[in-house]
């Protein structure tokens, strides 16, 4: 499988620009933390890109229609696993055991919460946004009140880092490759 199959699967089962750019959000973070943590950038970016498959056209399958979906790729079984924790004690019963799983499980909600963010500043980026910016966003229940504070704080728990880390990170993910989504979405 290659990334060139990925994004063909992806857009098969999400036509909404919404989750077309999610899903390269994502991508990227996971991508970066591979980077971070001398991992796989290939394979985390993949399970990135392609953790919300079954999403948009079944929300009520959510991490049970995905296995099927990727099989038409010949995904493995580990990146099944992988992409299918994510959904950790909402859609499914598969834990985030490796590292890997944790940070998508932490992030997923996160990248929400900090795009909606951004959308909000002045610059519409999120180059220019600070950690203390998205704590008052955070805490905020209103706000992007689909984003789950309780999953994003059950992620950094499972990572065992502070929450302020993992806002920065994925903040820091984000920015760097703002531009690269952003000249992705263009070509689609």
């Amino acid at each position: 499988m290659n990334r060139e199959d990925a994004i063909k699967l992806l857009k098969k089962y999400n036509q909404e620009e919404f989750h077309i750019r999610h899903a390269l959000t994502v991508e990227q973070v996971m991508k970066y933390f591979a980077k971070q943590n001398n991992e796989d950038e290939e394979f985390w970016g993949t399970v990135g890109l392609l953790h919300d498959v079954d999403f948009e056209q079944y929300p009520d399958q959510h991490c049970k229609k995905a296995p099927e979906l990727l099989k038409e790729i010949n995904v493995s079984d580990e990146m099944i696993h992988a992409i299918c924790s994510h959904g950790y004690g909402i859609c499914s019963d598969i834990e985030p055991k490796h590292k890997m799983e944790k940070i998508l499980f932490a992030t997923d909600e996160l990248t929400g919460l900090i795009w909606a963010a951004a959308k909000m500043r002045p610059s519409k980026s999120t180059k220019d946004m600070e950690v203390s910016s998205l704590k008052k966003k955070y805490k905020d229940k209103k706000f992007a009140a689909g984003c789950s504070r309780e999953i994003i704080q059950k992620g950094a728990e499972l990572l065992e880092i502070e929450l302020a880390e993992l806002f920065e990170q994925t903040i820091q993910a984000m920015r760097e490759s703002e531009d690269i989504i952003e000249e992705e979405m263009k070509a689609m």
